[in-house]
């Protein structure tokens, strides 16, 4: 199995894998509330990216019970988180 090449890739991948979502319902326009999961079933998702990416998105920056927070601002919120922990120089 090819490792995604970018971070929407691995959110296609955890959502439709792990949380058995549609494909055509994942967009970067698709808000959270959109994909058919319950509140747990959100916070599971947003706890597999993170495990996925072993990082952690404080949730100032990401809170999946946003009505409006899309596929895309996950992204971002991940881009961002992963920028700053390459930036940070190791212990």
């Amino acid at each position: 199995m090819p490792t995604p090449s970018t971070t929407f890739d691995a959110i296609v991948t955890v959502l439709t894998d792990q949380f058995h979502v549609e494909r055509d319902l994942i967009t970067p326009e698709a808000p959270l509330a959109s994909l058919g999961l319950d509140s747990l079933s959100l916070m599971e998702f947003v706890f597999a990216i993170e495990d996925h990416f072993t990082l952690r998105i404080p949730e100032d920056k990401l809170d999946p019970r946003q009505a409006d927070l899309t596929l895309g601002d996950l992204c971002r919120a991940l881009d961002e988180a992963l920028a700053q922990r390459a930036s940070t120089p190791a212990h």
